[in-house]
């Protein structure tokens, strides 16, 4: 039997194999983006839709004439979870405009990303809207999406046949 301990009698170390990693193999993109709080990252990925919604360019095209710029630049590096610190409130502004999503969103999920804010209660809404959240809260993961895809398309729809 190979002995490795050394004259101490203490056991050599193990040979330095990928001592950086915990595993040997990157983990994916995506993947560590999950891992991370990134919920306003996520609605500019969600509203760009790698690449199949809306540009960049054309974000800030909407945030710009909404008199609140941010730049392509500015959504690409969001979109990555790149940004390190919170965007100030006229950014937010410019967010929600080039993002075509109401400001209290895109500022809840701000907090969430940099703030690690979480709501505990529905402030400010009518009885109506809390009463679907209700309703919301108590489907499963698949029947929240279902529902969430359908009231995006119907605010699509708005959007494209005004």
């Amino acid at each position: 039997m190979n002995d490795t301990r050394g004259e101490s009698g203490m056991e050599a170390p193990a040979p330095n194999k990928n001592r950086d990693s915990a595993s040997p193999e990157p983990l994916p993109e995506r993947l560590v983006r999950d891992m991370d709080r990134d919920a306003l990252s996520q609605l500019v990925r969600e509203v760009n839709a790698d690449g199949q919604g809306i540009s960049f360019g054309k974000m800030a095209e909407r945030a710009t004439a909404a008199g609140a710029p941010v730049s392509k630049p500015y959504f690409q590096k969001m979109a990555t979870n790149s940004v390190a610190s919170a965007p100030n409130p006229q950014q937010l502004a410019g967010l929600a405009a080039g993002l075509g999503k109401p400001l209290s969103l895109v500022q809840r999920a701000a907090a969430i990303q940099y703030l690690a804010y979480e709501a505990t209660e529905l402030s400010g809404y009518d009885d109506e809207t809390r009463i679907i959240v209700a309703h919301l809260s108590g489907m499963d993961p698949r029947e929240k999406r279902r529902w969430r895809a359908m009231i995006e398309a119907d605010e699509q729809a708005k959007r494209d046949h005004p």
